[in-house]
C-alpha cells in the first residue's frame, strides 16, 4: 500500500465517520488540538485502522502520535 492510498483512506474515515471537516485535515494538523479527536474517537480509530488497515494499534505506541503525519508515519510502519 503505498503512501497515497494510506492518506486517502485515513482521510476518507477521518471524514465520514469521526465528522471532521475536510479543512481541518493537513499532514501538519495535531489530533487533539486542531481535530478535536478525543479519548472516544480514539477508540473508533482503532476499530477502523484494524478493519482497514489489518493491524491491532498498540495505545503504547499511538502516545507518540501527535500530528496526523505522525498518524500516516505509523500505519506506513505496520503496512509497508
Amino acid at each position: 500500500m503505498t503512501r497515497t492510498e494510506i492518506e486517502e483512506k485515513v482521510k476518507a474515515f477521518l471524514i465520514d465517520d469521526l465528522e471532521i471537516e475536510e479543512e481541518n485535515i493537513f499532514p501538519e494538523a495535531k489530533l487533539k488540538e486542531d481535530m478535536g479527536i478525543d479519548s472516544l474517537d480514539y477508540v473508533d480509530i482503532v476499530v477502523i485502522v484494524e478493519k482497514n488497515f489489518g493491524f491491532k494499534i498498540k495505545p503504547e505506541e499511538m502516545t507518540k502520535v501527535k500530528t496526523l503525519s505522525q498518524f500516516y508515519d505509523y500505519i506506513e510502519s505496520k503496512v509497508g
